[in-house]
């Protein structure tokens, strides 16, 4: 909500369905703790609100119950607690947890049950992580801190923007960031009435989308201003097919959409300080590297040789991330002579599919169909190339993280990829700004094709360890990222101010 005067510093409610380390699916996890540090650091009075899953409450060291949430129409009763999130040494976020042990205190996942099936009351969920937000956000707030902004996130936060637009009183400004426009949390009609928004928003000026409710679509049609997680990814939705059906909604929103690339956090993603990896290493000790690669191929099962180049691969796995595409070109890839390194779980085909290749490859292809964070850094730190091949990718982290440490990225050249990593070509190669390998066709013989231009440059030495200092140089901090936050959040108060 507005103040009398403009304050240079505004007050911020960070609305997120998961935050690392509490609880974590993907990228918009680390997000969710990156960004409101870096935003903390810059002044700004920011504080998360996240649902209370057993591993939340769980996590948190303290707590204080500060708000009952049992006079809210069509959910059930729920409390709030405060506590705040330490998310490295030297930072810690004021968070305010929502304990409703009716919708998320359950074994399983945040989004699915143990058999992998999204729990059938993912709209009250997330029905009632929007509503708070709203709540907090408004003049009927139990809280005596209220916002001027309320910073949502993704379709789980997206409701938000719709219950202030028909709230009568005072209430915060709305921003939408868009993280992944495939995941738009729809639900059949008759849940608008059921989670307390009025019978006239279910058109399709308001929350109606193709005939369901759709939280996203709320978010971006109500908010006050809409962000991307990058520039390209910005521009790509507004059009088909990555806009996913909301593309004549966003074209018409243009003017208020914009594309910010996300940063990550380089005190934990950082070889020289490591604790994860055996060997921590920097641009002026790369040779170090070469001790994290030996210890990998041990660790996983593969043949110890120094020699031959050692791919991996970091994802969640879904038709999104291109790994039936990896699957295609495996045996090829592992037969130039290469190693194959694969960290990931999600669609059941896909991990048996990889499951197979690595009992059919023994000594040269591994796989780990799980996810283990301390993993992960000792894979960015032992592998020699990363893989990406995404069919779209909004921002994408993991392709950031591998430059950090040395270890170039092949990637398809699609939305934020294309603004995070530098292909390897005659311009690129004079200036030293390349940092890795883009592929342009979503085809087995385009990725293979960037796979053995990375093999050709991987053989000059001189020219690898050129390419793995321009990478390991590039700041991916969210120092930049943050202040255009910031800049945004002003420009919204004072828009609000002056009208």
């Amino acid at each position: 909500m507005p103040s009398s005067s403009f304050r240079k510093h505004p007050k911020v409610l960070f609305v997120t369905p998961e935050v690392f380390p509490l609880c974590k699916t993907g990228g918009l996890g680390d997000v969710s703790a990156a960004l409101p540090a870096a935003l903390l650091e810059l002044k700004t009075d920011i504080r998360l609100l996240l649902p209370g899953y057993p591993a939340v409450l769980a996590g948190l060291k303290s707590k204080r119950k500060v708000a009952k949430l049992d006079l809210l129409p069509h959910f059930p009763p729920a409390t709030l607690f405060s506590s705040r999130l330490q998310v490295n040494e030297s930072v810690s976020v004021p968070l305010y947890v929502i304990h409703c042990p009716q919708l998320y205190q359950r074994e399983g996942g945040i989004y699915l049950d143990s058999n992998g099936q999204d729990w059938p009351d993912n709209a009250q969920r997330f029905g009632l992580l929007s509503k708070t937000g709203a709540l907090l956000a408004s003049d009927a707030s139990p809280l005596a801190w209220v916002p001027d902004i309320v910073h949502c996130n993704d379709w789980q936060s997206g409701l938000t923007p719709a219950y202030l637009h028909y709230h009568p009183g005072k209430k915060a400004i709305s921003l939408m960031a868009l993280h992944n426009l495939a995941f738009q949390g729809s639900f059949p009609p008759d849940e608008t009435v059921k989670l307390g928004l009025p019978p006239e928003s279910f058109s399709m000026h308001g929350v109606e989308y193709y005939g369901n409710l759709s939280f996203l679509k709320a978010g971006i049609y109500y908010a006050t201003r809409i962000t991307t997680v990058s520039p390209t990814y910005a521009r790509e939705i507004q059009s088909e097919p990555l806009g996913f059906g909301l593309q004549g909604l966003l074209a018409e929103r243009s003017n208020d959409v914009s594309g910010i690339v996300n940063g990550i956090d380089t005190v934990i993603w950082n070889p020289a300080t490591d604790p994860h990896i055996v060997k921590q290493y920097s641009t002026r000790s790369l040779a170090a590297k070469k001790y994290n690669k030996r210890a990998l191929q041990r660790e996983m099962g593969l043949e110890e040789n120094a020699l031959i180049p050692l791919f991996a691969g970091i994802s969640r796995l879904s038709h999104q991330k291109g790994y039936d595409l990896l699957l295609q070109i495996a045996p090829a890839l592992i037969s130039l002579p290469a190693q194959l390194v694969l960290l990931g779980s999600g669609d059941s085909r896909l991990e048996k599919q990889l499951i197979t290749l690595a009992q059919t490859y023994p000594g040269k292809a591994a796989v780990r169909t799980d996810y283990d964070e301390r993993l992960a850094h000792r894979i960015n730190a032992g592998a020699d190339c990363f893989l990406m091949p995404s069919r779209f990718e909004p921002c994408g982290l993991n392709q950031m993280y591998s430059q950090c440490y040395g270890t170039p990225p092949i990637v398809h050249a699609t939305g934020g990829l294309i603004d995070t990593v530098v292909d390897l070509n005659d311009e690129t190669l004079a200036d030293k700004s390349a940092s890795g390998f883009y592929f342009h066709e979503m085809t087995p013989e385009s990725f293979m094709n960037a796979v053995r231009r990375a093999i050709g440059t991987y053989a000059n030495t001189r020219l690898w360890k050129t390419l793995q200092h321009s990478g390991m140089n590039r700041d991916f901090s969210w120092r930049t990222s943050a202040a255009t936050y910031l800049s945004i959040y002003s420009s919204l108060m004072q828009q609000q101010q002056s009208s």
